[in-house]
């Protein structure tokens, strides 16, 4: 499987991994504000976007996926950010293959098992009748019989397409609703990665805690962490400037030592 991807900007190459029923465009704010420093590379994850659909879902997989785009697009070392399951992506990534990750940011998630957070955001997505929708509008009215945040929904809705006439979600529902708790584990505690590292907290958000503090130390003993007041956990979308200050002055100090 080749993985839909954009590349924009020059410089060092910059891998953007967005969460969970997500694609690429989740981060397009920051491809665009961070393109003029570095040569961005925008993934759309397996089973996410325009990406071709597996049978299983596997962190491992995923972020071999990743990194065979980067052999083939001949890059031997990049920074890599990923946001909520793309920053664990990332943070798999870097553990399994640390000589092809120069930095590692990680959006508002920890390398930890997580509970159930999306029970609603299914029951809410198979509440959709795609074989007799009319429109968006209507993915909307269904959705939010579960789903009570707007927000939530328009994010959704995103990934909502037609297709020869028959719409349908661009993520793999069926796979990721049955893999669920194979998403939200964490299988790799035992690994490290020495590379410096940064994670990224929304201060509104409970995705990243601090009890998770010396599990984070262990697994990424060259990490450090920021805050962003006032955000939660979509933190790079609500605070895009503040968000993208804190990764290009990361950057740019570690390569500076």
């Amino acid at each position: 499987m080749t993985l839909n991807h954009q590349i924009s900007g020059q410089g060092q190459p910059l891998v953007l991994l967005h969460g969970l029923f997500g694609s690429l465009e989740n981060l397009g704010g920051v491809r665009r504000e961070l393109e003029g420093q570095y040569q961005i590379i925008a993934v759309d994850l397996p089973d996410h976007g325009r990406s071709g659909h597996t049978t299983t879902f596997s962190y491992l997989d995923y972020s071999q996926q990743v990194l065979q785009l980067l052999d083939s697009l001949a890059v031997k070392k990049a920074a890599v950010l990923g946001h909520s399951m793309g920053g664990k992506v990332a943070m798999c990534l870097a553990q399994h293959h640390p000589e092809r990750v120069s930095q590692l940011i990680v959006a508002d998630i920890a390398p930890v098992a997580y509970p159930d957070r999306h029970g609603s955001i299914f029951a809410g997505l198979n509440q959709v009748d795609l074989p007799a929708l009319q429109d968006r509008r209507q993915a909307d009215r269904q959705m939010a019989e579960h789903i009570k945040e707007p927000g939530v929904r328009q994010f959704l809705l995103k990934s909502l397409a037609q297709e020869h006439g028959q719409w349908q979600w661009r993520f793999n529902l069926a796979l990721l609703q049955r893999d669920y708790s194979k998403i939200t584990d964490w299988p790799f505690s035992e690994l490290c990665y020495p590379g410096p590292t940064l994670f990224i907290k929304g201060g509104q958000s409970d995705y990243l805690q601090a009890a998770y503090k010396d599990t984070i130390a262990a697994q990424f003993p060259r990490s450090q962490g920021r805050i962003i007041a006032d955000a939660g956990h979509w933190l790079h979308a609500e605070k895009p400037a503040a968000f993208c200050k804190i990764v290009r002055d990361f950057i740019r100090v570690d390569e500076t030592h």
